[in-house]
């Protein structure tokens, strides 16, 4: 199942974090898209645009992925070919961070909202039906994405394990202030009219 999967990381101009994610997937035999076009919204649509392959799975350039998730994601594939699937969110080196990867998973499986850096996977053609990622926000394009999956009847699956991402923007930002502004970043898009 896992060769029908094309896996697309949008990444941001002079970004090199993929580098290591590339590695991780070094074993692997699937179509892996790298695509940097400005907006990560366009990034992750001309990446699923050129994709050859049944399923996507959109990638965060500075997330790892394990053999577990692997397997796992296999799986959830074959038992549920027409959810949109996510995993939950672990951050590198724990800290303050954890807090904020355990009130994600709280989210997700509470509230059905799980954010990009969970590792999206869907089949194309859903994809397609969803209309893609929205390209006329500035931010929050994976929470819309998830809502218009959800408008269309495409019903959330979680992926029991842990897809482990950067916590470098905790670092470079601060705790405090960036989990006050994804909060409010939240509120802005549950508000907002799709």
């Amino acid at each position: 199942m896992l060769e029908r999967v094309s896996i697309i990381i949008p990444v941001a101009p002079e970004e090199t974090a993929q580098q290591q994610l590339l590695d991780d997937l070094a074993q692997l035999n699937n179509e892996i898209i790298v695509s940097s076009e400005g907006s990560r919204a366009k990034s992750l649509n001309v990446g699923a645009a050129k994709a050859g392959h049944d399923f996507l799975w959109f990638l965060h350039a500075d997330s790892r992925v394990s053999t577990e998730n692997l397997v796992d994601l296999e799986q959830a594939l074959e038992k549920h070919p027409n959810a949109l699937h996510y995993f939950d969110l672990a951050y590198a080196g724990g800290g303050l961070a954890a807090l904020n990867a355990g009130g994600a998973n709280i989210r997700s499986r509470l509230f059905g909202l799980p954010y990009g850096d969970q590792g999206f996977c869907v089949a194309k053609r859903l994809f397609d039906e969803i209309g893609g990622f929205p390209e006329n926000v500035p931010y929050g394009e994976d929470v819309l994405f998830v809502r218009l999956a959800k408008r269309v009847g495409i019903k959330l699956n979680r992926i029991p394990s842990k897809l482990v991402t950067s916590s470098r923007k905790y670092q470079q930002h601060g705790w405090f202030k960036l989990t006050a502004l994804r909060q409010w970043q939240m509120v802005k898009l549950l508000r907002q009219d799709l």
